[in-house]
Formats: C-alpha cells, structure tokens, sequence
C-alpha cells in the first residue's frame, strides 16, 4: 500500500471520527436542551408590539387552574378573508393560553350543518340562548351575491358552569378591517376574563343605591342580570345607617331624582375614605321625553340633588347645562300622513349625543359609540393626590345650551346651522383615582351617634370613582311585551351601543384587583396595503413576488454548480 492510500485512508478514519463526535455532540445539546426546557419555561416574541406575550395578571390566572376550561369557538367554516383572520388570531391566543396552563383547552365548531336547515337552526337558536348574538354577511362569489349568517363568539366551560363570550368588538363608523384589528387587540382580555368569571370563587359584592329616587330594578335589569355573573348584586338604602354599606366592594349610584341627605352623604363619604369605589350616574339637568309627549315643549332645568359640595371635593363638577350633538342618536318622528296612516321618519336627537371613547383609557379603548340621552358637560377641579383620566367625550360638532334650556321637536323641522355647533368635543364621563380627602374633614359628623368600632377618617386609602353626567346610559330598554332588552339596545333602530360594555367595563375596573383590564391595553398594529398603489402597480408586484424568487434561485444554483465545477475538478495534463 502506497504512502498516498494510507495518507487517504487515514483522512477518511479522521473526518468519520469527527463526524462521530459531531453528531454526539449535537445529541448532549439537544438533550441538555430539552432538560432544561423541561424544568424553565421560557417564550420568545419578536412581534414589535409583543402580540403573543400575555400580561402578568394573564399568566397568573392561568398559572392558579386547577380543573380545565374547556372554549367552543363556533368561528369555523368557508369565510371571507377578515374573519379568517380572526378565527387564526383566536386559534393563536388559545395555543398560547395553553402554553401556559395544560388545563386550557379547545376545539372550533361550525354551527351551520350544509344540507340540514333543521340542525342548523336548532343549533342557531341554542347559541342566542346562550348569549352570542348572529352578524350577517353579505358574501360575494364569482359574481353571485349571499348572505352568511356567523356567530363570530364562544363559550367557555369550567366545572359545570359556562360562560359566552362575543369576539367581535363592533365599533360605529370603523371599517372592516380596523373592527377585526380591535377584535384582535381584545383577544387576551375576553378569554381572560372568561376564565377570571369562570373561577371566581367568592364575589364581590356591587350594591345599586336605592332611596333617592334612583331607577328601579327593571330599568337596570339587563346589566344586572349582566353582573351576576361576576358579582353578588344587591339593592342598599342607606337612611342614615352608617353600616348600611358594610361588605359593599362598589357603589352604583343610578339616575337620582331626590336631594341626598347629610347623614347619607356622610356614610357614602366614610364608605369611601374606607377603600370603597363609586359609579356617579347622575344627570345635573333633569329633562325628560315624557314631557315632550305631554306638551310641544318642555324645559331642562338644573337638578338640586345635594351633590355639588361631595363632587367638587374630590375633583370633579357637574355642569348645569346640555349637549346638543349633530352625532346623535335618531328618534322615530311623525312627519305626515298617507290617509289616515302617520308616516314614520328616524331623525337625529340632538339632545341624545352618540358619544365616544375620549382616551385610550384600557377601559375605553376601541369601545363602540355610547347612547346618551340629555347629558351634560364635565369638569374637573384641583384635588390634591387625584387622577383625573376623561374616558367620554361628546363629537366636534357640538353646541352646549345653558339651563333654562327650552327644548321642543321645532329644531326638526328647521335646517341645521353647522355654524352654531362648533363647541368641540366635551367630556361627559371621568375617572378620578387616588386618596380622597374627606367632605367632612375638619366638620362635625352629620350623625349624631357612630356606632362602636366605627372608625372615622378624613383621609381615605387609595380607590377609585367614575363620574358619568348622564343617568340614562344604564338604562334598559322594553319590548312590546314589557320585556327588558339588552343594555344599549335601541329598539327603533334594532341596533346595539356601546352602553353595556361601558358600565361592565368601568364596574369591572373599579373591583379589578387582579389587573386584568390592562390586557385591553394592548396595541395590534393594523398593517394594510395601499390598495389604490396595489391596483397601479399590480402588475410589477406580482412579477416581483412570482417570478424573482424563481431566477434568484436558478442564480444560485448555477452559481453553485460553478462553484463546485472548479473546486473538484482536476486538471488534465
């Protein structure tokens, strides 16, 4: 054997041996990292704005599971692109939701059965029951039109309980693509908060206040049924009772239409220097629709409730004065007869504004237009140590009327002087956060006996408030029959506003504890095309996407052939 073949045989034995090693090297690595996977939990998100990273009130609530969640996401069929979207944007929040609890789990299901309409409506009606609402699509296909009825929801189930939760955050005016951004943004919160609602053990207790003329249960009784799923609610009067709000985690003070007392006001007082928190619906005007019915006009006049004093305390003021707002609901108006028969015509209300989210508050944030009805203008004054954060605000096209303010339909007949509703945009809604100093700091209490162990103080620990100038934004609507409908339902239009979730929102912010509310935080950048540069251009960009990739690939494989022709090759001598 020459030196030459043992010199070949010995390089073969060489780069075998370290083809060896290589290889059981790469297998201790893997191995170790599999170790160590398996012990250390750890995830990486290279999006910008971190759409696959849960907050920390997310993971700890995953991390407490104990039995499964079992989510039936009925957004499964033939779609068209945006709600493909959503259905793959869902499928990935639950994948990731999964990676942190084992005892996530879910399946998509189809609640249209092709070929049996029978089935197919059973299973319609069993999905309304249950609270998921229906949207109806207008499909087209090869130049044929249809109509597509989906229920964009799901329902989520934990130890026999079950809990429906809407997917679709439909918002007045956005286009298509940015609703199913928003849907998107809202994701983690909705899936958050069904297994938050699921779980919860021992709720907190929400008390609507009642004695002051406040709306009774059945104008209240959509968000309270709403409420019960998250909280024991209650119906409290006070009557001077410095316990009556024992146990009570937020007060809800709904539409009151009789002065507040001394001895009341000091109890909601103490109940907020204790930690409590408030939701203010009060309405500074009173005005009202039936008096229109009864006269051609009416007056809205200020409303002494007793409250100024309390309000401007800890930061904010009601003004007495309404908003007339070209963004404003309509109301059905008789505008002439054909016989005997009245003609109907839907008019916009100034006096009922549509208003809109007035920060990017997680609260409010991608929240639909909210129904107002006779709403006033906000304030906030100096409170020392409090936040003040607007979350409504009235539209651009707006036009404040001082009290007395005469109101009559004569404005619906007469043209619309843009001119004179130049105001700006107006907060109706605010939340102040902080600790509260006392009304009666420095006074003498308005009871004359506390009861023992009653601890009275006049600087409170930290809570929160929300002031809203409207009373009428809790306010359920009825059917024909007398039948609350859902909150933000408006019968004449058969369309729904964005009251319920503002009051669900802002309940659940006052009690969040937990930090769920700052998964709605969260920013999902909307990346369009530019459609009018797509069709000028469409024909170099499908060149570049079809058509470069192939010739960079034959470049590279000739390049490569080259490459090796010259390496290996031998000369001939």
């Amino acid at each position: 054997m020459s030196k030459k073949e043992k010199k070949e045989i010995v390089q073969k034995l060489n780069v075998r041996s370290t083809n060896v090693k290589s290889l059981l090297f790469s297998l201790v690595i893997i191995i170790a990292l599999n170790m160590i996977g398996s012990r250390y939990f750890v995830r990486l998100d290279l999006t910008s704005e971190k759409r696959f990273t849960l907050t920390p009130a997310t993971r700890l609530l995953l991390s407490e599971l104990d039995d499964y969640v079992h989510f039936q996401v009925y957004l499964e069929g033939d779609f068209p692109a945006g709600f493909k979207r959503l259905r793959n944007q869902t499928r990935e929040m639950l994948d990731e939701l999964r990676a942190w609890s084992d005892f996530v789990t879910y399946e998509f299901i189809n609640p249209t059965i092709a070929g049996d309409w029978e089935r197919t409506e059973e299973n319609y009606s069993m999905l309304v029951r249950k609270g998921l609402q229906p949207t109806q699509l207008q499909v087209t296909r090869e130049d044929a039109s249809s109509q597509q009825i989906i229920f964009p929801g799901a329902i989520a189930r934990y130890r026999g309980r079950e809990v429906s939760i809407s997917l679709l955050q439909e918002q007045m005016g956005m286009s298509s693509e940015n609703v199913i951004n928003n849907s998107t943004q809202a994701l983690e919160f909705n899936l958050a908060s069904a297994i938050h609602k699921l779980t919860l053990e021992q709720k907190p207790r929400v008390a609507f206040l009642e004695g002051n003329g406040e709306l009774e249960y059945r104008y209240v009784a959509d968000v309270t049924f709403s409420l019960e799923d998250f909280y024991e609610v209650d119906r409290v009067v006070i009557n001077g009772n410095p316990r009556a709000l024992t146990g009570v985690s937020t007060l809800v003070v709904a539409q009151p239409l009789e002065g507040f007392t001394e001895q009341d006001k000091f109890v909601i007082d103490q109940f907020v220097m204790h930690g409590g928190s408030v939701l203010w619906l009060v309405d500074p005007v009173f005005a009202s629709m039936d008096s229109l019915q009864m006269a051609p006009e009416t007056l809205g006049m200020a409303w002494p409730l007793n409250l100024d004093d309390m309000l401007f305390r800890y930061g904010v003021r009601l003004n007495a004065d309404l908003i007339m707002d070209m963004q404003s609901a309509p109301i059905p108006i008789t505008t002439g007869f054909m016989g005997d028969r009245p003609q109907i015509s839907m008019i916009p209300w100034f006096y009922f504004p549509l208003v809109m989210p007035a920060s990017n508050h997680p609260m409010v944030r991608n929240l639909n237009a909210v129904r107002t009805e006779f709403v006033s203008t906000i304030d906030t004054v100096a409170a020392e140590g409090i936040e003040k954060t607007f979350l409504l605000q009235s539209s651009p096209y707006t036009r404040v009327v001082q009290t007395p303010a005469r109101i009559s339909f004569d404005i619906m007949e007469r043209s619309v002087d843009e001119r004179m509703y130049r105001d700006g945009p107006k907060p109706v809604a605010v939340l102040l956060e902080g600790e509260f100093s006392s009304l009666y700091t420095n006074r003498r209490s308005p009871l004359t006996e506390l009861p023992a162990g009653f601890q009275r103080r006049d600087k409170g620990e930290r809570t929160a408030m929300i002031v809203v100038s409207d009373g009428d934004i809790i306010r359920n609507q009825f059917d024909n029959r007398g039948q609350p409908l859902p909150l933000g339902y408006d019968r004449f239009l058969e369309e729904t506003f964005g009251n319920a979730d503002f009051i669900l929102n802002a309940i659940n912010y006052l009690n969040d504890d937990r930090g769920i509310m700052e998964s709605r935080a969260r920013e999902v950048r909307l990346r369009v095309l530019d459609r009018s540069r797509v069709n000028q251009h469409k024909f170099k960009l499908q060149l570049l996407n079809v058509a470069l990739p192939v010739v960079l690939l034959l470049l590279f494989g000739f390049l490569r052939f080259y490459i090796r022709k010259r390496k290996y090759s031998k000369r001939i001598v």
